[in-house]
């Protein structure tokens, strides 16, 4: 069995990330490529399209938002993601279970004894009549029946799990600061999610498998995994083994992907990127090894924005006033210093609007 080695599987990432070169498609198209960003952080996304796509107008993510072709959801690990209309109402119904079980994991005292199909129902109820709400304004309605939970544990139970929820622009929308409100997804979008698939090879499933590997693979079930918080997706991957091709990397795990998915040469060049925070070109893997070393892989959970220098996880970022400053992680030479400056300048017009081309990096 052919062993990829990290560098290989790293240009392989970059390429499926549009990383390794900006891509000429749409906002929408690129959403969809990617299963989604992670968007907890609600200006995040635009830095994520930003390094990937060229003449990127955040404009139109607005609108796509606005005119309900995108929308923010709980889905993927049971976190924040911006996904195409069509991909949540396909989906969801797929997710109901583990988020169920992300949200007990945390709330499993407060919620003893709560019959979740109550709590769910009572929760449509109050949300009928279409008014939008937040966690706090949906758990004290709910409150007066539950009063021992709480309102935290009641809210997300509700919001994050038991009822498809979207949130509301303003929020989401470019340069904009706004709460979140909620709304069922079905009103929102004026469709009913897909019903569950409740027997055979679990063709949602395999959907999800074919998209990930699309945009992340080779990978390992493992990786699968940790991308979309499902438990391994056995049936989807046992039912279309026969269309995959299988590698092992360097720590001896087997990997799965796609035949004519892009594996590009290992000594391909790699531009400097800019990633925002929680990106899943980072998150949607168990072995991050690919593209941060394990000396560092604390960051992607930290919520740190991360430079790529030569494909990798080279330094944090951040900006305030205009100006966005690096820190390396380790020592630059002349020529990534230049092209880390060069990289950073533009994502400062990019933020400011062309107010702003200041870039200072550290060290």
């Amino acid at each position: 069995m052919t062993v990829l080695a990290a560098r290989a599987l790293n240009r392989a990432t970059l390429a499926r990330q549009f990383l390794l070169e900006r891509a000429d498609v749409t906002v929408l198209d690129a959403v969809a490529h990617l299963g989604g960003l992670q968007a907890q952080e609600p200006q995040e996304p635009f830095v994520g399209l930003w390094s990937r796509l060229r003449a990127f107008d955040p404009a139109v993510l607005s609108d796509l938002l606005t005119g309900r072709r995108l929308v923010r959801t709980h889905l993927m690990r049971r976190t924040v993601h911006l996904l195409t209309a069509d991909d949540v109402l396909a989906w969801r119904a797929r997710h109901d279970t583990m988020l169920r079980q992300r949200v007990l994991g945390t709330y499993r005292d407060e919620l003893d004894g709560v019959d979740l199909d109550e709590l769910a129902a009572a929760g449509l109820a109050v949300m009928a009549d279409g008014e939008p709400r937040s966690m706090t304004e949906l758990a004290r309605a709910l409150g007066e029946r539950w009063p021992r939970p709480g309102p935290r544990a009641l809210g997300e139970m509700v919001i994050a799990a038991l009822v498809p929820m979207v949130q509301l622009p303003p929020r989401g929308l470019w340069r904009t600061r706004a709460g979140v409100r909620n709304v069922p997804l079905s009103s929102w979008l004026g469709r009913e999610i897909d019903p569950p698939t409740l027997e055979g090879a679990d063709p949602v499933g395999q959907t999800l498998v074919r998209r990930y590997l699309a945009a992340f693979g080779p990978a390992a079930t493992a990786d699968l995994r940790a991308w979309c918080g499902l438990a391994g997706l056995p049936r989807a991957v046992t039912a279309l083994r026969a269309e995959l091709v299988t590698f092992r990397d360097e720590r001896g795990r087997q990997l799965i992907d796609l035949p004519d998915a892009p594996r590009p040469d290992p000594d391909t060049p790699a531009p400097v990127r800019f990633l925002p925070a929680f990106d899943n070109a980072v998150l949607g893997y168990h072995d991050r090894s690919r593209i941060v070393d394990d000396a560092h892989r604390g960051l992607s959970v930290a919520g740190e924005r991360v430079v790529l220098v030569d494909g990798r996880v080279a330094a944090t970022w951040g900006v305030a006033a205009g100006t966005v400053t690096v820190t390396p992680l380790g020592r630059f030479s002349r020529t990534e210093r230049a092209a880390v400056a060069e990289q950073g300048q533009e994502l400062a017009s990019f933020l400011s609007g062309g107010e702003s081309d200041r870039a200072i990096v550290a060290g």
